[in-house]
């Protein structure tokens, strides 16, 4: 079986335009006649019949052609298989039933199996993976270190990073500014929730955060396959997560005793403090899956959309100037135009492809009666371009948010309901502290045209999102 996997996303390109037939020639897959609509099995809507592992390396490597064709193709609801067991996946469009899926009873609808994927790394006690009343026990331990008060404490941390961060790219070059924005919100994961400082500890844990982040499509199938973990980059991968949790539970053992844990405000000692005052202390198992949640949830993702912003701010002059006098300026006014851009950016590009939900019971999505076991879930990639909800959707038009939203779960880069994203708040703090920073300091222009790749789990520029940086005039910089 990893003979056949890995000979088949080697197979498949991560360049050029992607065409049902090109797909067929590629993976020796069964399509039928073009654009048939074909019933799947077991009364669900329908979807390809394709292999399931066809199906899965299509939808893990190609999800931005393959969303789109898959509703153009089946409409506004329909089906996937994936390995290893050929599990239905339906996917929904239309923000309705986006609604439906993000209203649901959490107790029957369990995010945390749709999540399973990622179990191997990120761990059994992972806020994205738990169900149930433990997921309200974690979230609810969770949650004041990521209130108002406490975004408000981290931002000047995150603004000085950033400052210092800008400072530093050279006059007029070319520089990948996804490898550039990785840089930095990684060095924010690590000071901000980590707590770490010690500049030895850090040179110990970024390459390994970084090896933990760069897991290819073909590893994340590995995972269905236990016994391939003992061999080539699934092992690799094993190695590095077992030398990361080291480190980390090093720190956390190091932090419980740490004499000014009272007055730190990183997220650990946050965590550890809110335990023993609620009287239900997270075991270090649990404080590691939700450090490694929070460094993968809120390491690349931010990145990305901010690498995506600059990237698009370096092809229209216009909003470049508008954003620029943004971050010269200090205003909430000024701050709701970051904001604009950043949200827009998700929006345009967006990192994570889906949201789901698996179901533990039959129920009724859409009209769609659907059985237990089933999981479902809109698609991030069609919802964010139905041109109804979002008037010429190929166009970067920050203005789209400004003093207003598009209609309710339309944007839905956080998910939704009960299970929205925990970290969403800090994220656009986030983005709205590096891109003031970074346009204080530099003009960017884009010199050349990128397009999405799939990492992981999350879709990156193919080409770093390449600017041109040049320091701006020091008058026109207010502060």
């Amino acid at each position: 079986m990893a003979t056949s996997q890995n000979a088949l996303l080697d197979a498949l390109p991560e360049t050029g335009e992607l065409t049902e037939e090109r797909f067929r020639r590629m993976s020796g897959a069964s399509v039928g006649e073009a654009g048939a609509p074909r019933v799947a099995p077991q009364g669900l809507p329908p979807g390809p019949r394709w292999p399931a592992l066809v199906q899965t390396a299509a939808l893990l490597r190609f999800r931005h052609w393959m969303h789109p064709y898959l509703h153009r193709t089946y409409g506004d609801v329909f089906t996937v298989r994936l390995v290893p067991r050929a599990q239905p996946l339906v996917f929904f469009t239309r923000p309705e039933h986006t609604k439906e899926i993000f209203a649901a009873d959490p107790e029957f609808f369990h995010a945390g199996k749709g999540n399973a994927i990622l179990g191997p790394i990120m761990g059994e006690h992972s806020l994205l993976l738990q169900d149930g009343a433990d997921h309200k026990r974690a979230r609810k331990l969770l949650m004041p270190a990521f209130n108002g008060a406490a975004l408000r404490e981290y931002r000047s941390l995150v603004t000085d990073l950033a400052a210092d961060e800008a400072a530093h790219w050279p006059d007029g070059v070319v520089l990948r500014s996804l490898d550039r924005m990785n840089v930095l919100t990684l060095e924010v994961i690590l000071r901000v929730v980590f707590g770490v400082t010690d500049e030895s500890r850090l040179a110990a844990m970024r390459p390994r955060v970084n090896a933990t982040v760069d897991i290819s499509p073909a590893v994340l199938l590995g995972w269905g396959y236990p016994r391939l973990q003992r061999f080539g980059p699934w092992r690799r991968t094993v190695q590095n997560q077992a030398e990361l949790d080291r480190l980390i539970y090093a720190e956390i053992r190091e932090r419980r005793t740490a004499p000014d844990l009272a007055e730190r405000s990183d997220v650990l000692s946050r965590l550890i403090r809110h335990g023993v005052e609620e009287g239900d202390e997270l075991s270090d198992t649990e404080l590691r899956d939700q450090l490694i949640t929070l460094l993968l949830a809120g390491h690349e993702t931010t990145a990305t959309s901010l690498a995506w912003a600059l990237y698009e701010l370096g092809r229209d002059p216009e909003l470049l100037r508008r954003s620029q006098a943004a971050a010269d300026g200090d205003s909430a006014e000024d701050d709701a135009w970051l904001e604009a851009v950043m949200k827009e950016s998700m929006r345009l590009h967006p990192v994570i492809p889906m949201v789901v939900r698996t179901l533990m019971r039959p129920a009724t999505v859409g009209g769609v009666d659907l059985p237990r076991g089933v999981t479902v879930g809109p698609s991030i990639i069609v919802t964010h371009q139905k041109s109804e909800h979002h008037p010429d959707p190929d166009a970067f038009r920050p203005e789209r948010f400004l003093g207003q939203n598009p209609p309710t779960n339309t944007w839905i880069p956080f998910g939704g309901g009960v299970r929205r994203c925990i970290g969403a708040g800090f994220a656009q703090m986030e983005g709205v502290a590096v891109l003031r920073e970074v346009l204080r300091v530099h003009d960017v222009a884009t010199p050349v045209d990128d397009a999405p790749k799939v990492r992981n789990i999350t879709s990156v520029p193919r080409d770093g999102a390449r600017v041109r940086v040049s320091r701006r005039d020091p008058a026109h910089i207010s502060r």
